[in-house]
């Protein structure tokens, strides 16, 4: 796909710039400058001016700060003669600041009415947890707040409010709408209402220009979002409207869409985009779009049209019922139409790629297309660890994770899954990496039977890779995620060396985190083995869970003790 859909400074985001300052409309959900991510406004910046002036020299000056889930007005010096007059006005309060926020209620409604049309929230803010906490009101210590605020439209018990903070003063507007009992859209955790992003906005922030003193009044627009959710617009309600939800997904996806050697991974994640029953796989120059609902179903041709309108060179779709798993033949054309749907046909197979490695994948054979997009991280964690390590991979499917962990130096694998056409397809993904056939073994079998039977004969192993699907059914065994997930991981941990790990994996709704990964902790007792670490891995960035709710894969690393 053209690479215009991932701009490094997409359009309309710069508000401002000249030899001192530049100033953009930051998106939600991207830090102001985070050194320890890959991802952030300085960085995305500075790669705009690398690209816009080789060779020169760039200079960006980081002063104000944006929360990560805050969109509205950023503004960096470029020249460090700037630094003194922005670094005292921002850090000393002096610049005005207004925000705009979409808020259930009304500060000051007290069982009055809708509240009054304007107002003074008075606060005392204190250090909290990862920001501030708001005093009581008879609290002394502290540091005051005062915020101004008017109502500029309500619908029903949403309301839109400009907030202007006093000048010298600290704020933390999330939580003191939240303690106004008035909680921002998207701020769940204090009762605000579900939504793809927290509704906060910096809208107008006035300094004075550090050549001459002159005001300058940085203003940037209030994303269309604020209307939608003000007014319940529906996210699937029309082509253009999908189109930019779209378009801000993949805003938000810039920094994959820029990794090396990668073309594959998720590009809309349902609710969690604002795109409730429907998802968007960016594989090369193609999309799959899967639907979920009968929603999504009703607005299939919109949500098409929209797709097709990002430039990819054919869409394929799949039609996912709620209990995929009990569809006879996934390959159906009611579910998956073997065609594009829109445009030109993909490669068959089609060759993606995840940091240079290569990987194959069918668009138009049934709902599965040969690589699970939500794993990408995780196979790259395991490829940076598996230099010289002994590794199974249970439940194996394509192999995936056995190319990554090949690819990353691994001493041998071990491969399992029942289905032989699964392991000719990773026969052919370790061909195009150059794996030795006899270190990387490919085994037709039941995974539970073969960990039962077998595994003892061949570990024991520095890694095993426990990825099963939540409900599988084989002529030998019948299992549940949620019922049998901890005797299949004891199985496995008895077949780790000494400080030995077990990468654990499960998509099930059912098994919340928290109970994932005391199941593990539980399967290690069962197995008589020592967990030295029980660890948790990160999210996939893109895939964004439902508001409110936890993400779908939840992902545990077991370390064994050494002896």
């Amino acid at each position: 796909m053209p690479l215009d859909l991932w701009p490094l400074s997409p359009p309309g985001r710069l508000i401002h710039e000249d030899r001192d300052l530049v100033a953009i409309d930051k998106p939600p959900f991207i830090p102001t400058h985070a050194p320890e991510r890959s991802d952030d406004v300085h960085r995305r910046l500075t790669a705009y001016y690398e690209a816009m002036q080789p060779g020169a020299p760039v200079y960006l000056g980081v002063h104000q700060r944006l929360e990560r889930d805050t969109s509205g007005v950023l503004v960096f010096t470029r020249r460090r003669e700037a630094n003194r007059s922005i670094a005292e006005q921002i850090e000393r309060r002096r610049a005005r600041r207004t925000y705009v926020a979409l808020v259930r209620g009304t500060p000051g409604m007290l069982g009055r009415g809708k509240g009054p049309d304007r107002g003074v929230l008075r606060h005392r803010l204190a250090p909290g947890d990862g920001g501030h906490r708001v005093l009581p009101p008879s609290a002394r210590a502290g540091q005051p707040s005062t915020v101004l605020f008017r109502v500029l439209d309500r619908h029903g018990d949403r309301t839109l409010l400009a907030l202007t903070p006093e000048v010298g003063c600290p704020v933390d507007l999330p939580a003191q709408l939240g303690a106004e009992q008035a909680p921002i859209v998207g701020d769940v955790a204090r009762g605000g209402d579900p939504a793809p992003r927290l509704a906060l906005h910096l809208e107008e922030l006035v300094l004075d220009h550090p050549e001459g003193g002159r005001p300058l009044t940085l203003r940037a627009p209030l994303p269309v979002f604020f209307s939608d959710f003000l007014e319940g617009k529906q996210g699937l309600s029309d082509v253009d409207a999908i189109e930019r939800r779209l378009r801000e997904a993949a805003e938000r996806r810039a920094w994959i869409a820029r990794l090396p050697g990668t073309d594959a991974f998720r590009l809309a994640n349902a609710a969690g985009d604002g795109l409730p029953g429907v998802t968007v796989d960016r594989y090369g120059d193609f999309l799959v779009v899967s639907l979920y609902d009968e929603d999504a179903e009703a607005a299939r041709e919109r949500i098409l049209d929209a797709a097709f309108r990002l430039g990819a060179t054919g869409i394929y779709l799949k039609i996912r019922p709620k209990h995929a798993s009990r569809i006879v033949d996934a390959r159906e054309p009611q579910f998956a139409p073997k065609d594009p749907v829109r445009g030109a046909p993909a490669p068959d197979p089609l060759i993606v790629h995840e940091l240079g490695v290569p990987y194959e994948v069918r668009l138009g054979d049934g709902l599965s297309t040969g690589i699970f997009l939500d794993q990408r991280e995780n196979r790259r964690r395991v490829r940076e660890m598996a230099s010289g390590l002994s590794v199974a991979n249970l439940f194996a499917y394509t192999c995936p994770f056995t190319v990554a962990a090949a690819a990353g130096g691994a001493r041998r694998t071990v491969s399992v899954d029942v289905s032989r056409g699964a392991l000719e397809w990773a026969r052919r993904n370790l061909d195009r990496i150059g794996a030795d056939p006899a270190a990387h073994v490919l085994v037709e079998a039941d995974a539970i039977k073969w960990l039962e039977k077998s595994a003892a004969k061949e570990g024991p192993f520095d890694l095993v890779i426990l990825d099963p699907p939540s409900f599988a059914t084989t002529k030998q065994t019948r299992f549940s995620a949620e019922s049998d997930y901890k005797k299949l991981a004891a199985s496995a941990l008895r077949v780790l060396a000494p400080g030995g790990r077990l990468l654990a994996c499960t998509n099930h709704k059912g098994i919340p985190r928290a109970k994932f990964k005391r199941v593990l902790q539980d399967a290690a007792r069962d197995a008589g083995r020592g967990a030295a670490q029980v660890k948790e891995w990160p999210d996939p960035e893109d895939f964004p869970p439902e508001p409110g709710a936890e993400a779908h894969l939840k992902t545990v690393l077991v370390t064994l003790e050494k002896s």
